[in-house]
């Protein structure tokens, strides 16, 4: 009798060991994704021949695309569809209109501008982010910062302030705030919230080397995520 009660007794440990570990290591499983049902354009700025801002080898839009890439994939694991305007090193039209030509590089940029809109128009996401590097002739200047349009989505300054607080509260390396700025075209005509992150200054030579560093183009870009989370989980609230 006392060796059954034994091997009863064996078992039972057994089972919750067994259910405490399933628990622990699905434990994601069972919970709901934090952004399940809300859909983001991400927009890396430039591509192709419009490299955008760049010295030496160092060249915006692959820093862009960089980051860009790694927000998308960390938004996807909390759940939400994620649109990116481009993928690869191209442009937009190189992307979704190849067969598209143009006879000067300002028409094609201004028609790969139109194209991004139309992207958000079509997709009517419920965030839309597009982002970029800075430069400047002078070169003590840093720090990322984040822009939203006074006469777009009435939403784009909160969204902008609460991706520019993580980046200050994650980074610790700028205290620039969000401003409203009045020249970015895709801003004023996105009809949702939108914001352009300017990710810091290729212009500077500490910054420019961060930029180009695979880590910190991570924490860069989870910095944005919890930004938009921080934001579309106020909404929800």
């Amino acid at each position: 009798m006392k060796r059954w009660l034994a091997l009863g007794v064996i078992m039972l440990m057994s089972i919750v060991v067994v259910a405490y570990e399933t628990n622990a290591s699905d434990r994601n499983f069972f919970l709901p994704d934090p952004l399940g049902g809300i859909k983001i354009v991400i927009d890396a700025g430039h591509g192709g021949e419009d490299g955008g801002a760049s010295k030496g080898e160092v060249i915006e839009k692959d820093i862009t695309l960089a980051i860009a890439q790694h927000v998308e994939k960390q938004l996807k694991k909390k759940g939400a569809t994620v649109i990116m305007t481009r993928t690869k090193n191209g442009d937009v039209i190189d992307e979704h209109a190849p067969s598209e030509k143009y006879g000067t590089m300002r028409e094609r940029k201004k028609q790969d501008i139109f194209l991004r809109k139309d992207i958000v128009e079509k997709e009517k996401p419920d965030v839309f982010i597009t982002i970029h590097a800075n430069a400047i002739p002078e070169t003590k200047w840093r720090g990322a910062q984040v822009f939203y349009h006074k006469e777009g989505h009435a939403d784009g300054e909160i969204l902008a302030k609460s991706i520019q607080q993580s980046i200050r509260t994650n980074l610790k390396n700028t205290d620039r705030e969000a401003l409203s700025i009045k020249q970015i075209y895709l801003l004023k005509k996105a009809e949702v919230p939108a914001a352009l992150v300017e990710t810091g200054f290729i212009s500077n030579d500490e910054e420019r080397a961060l930029l180009v560093d695979k880590n910190y183009q991570e924490k860069m870009a989870d910095a944005i995520v919890e930004g938009i989370e921080d934001y579309l989980l106020a909404k929800i609230e």
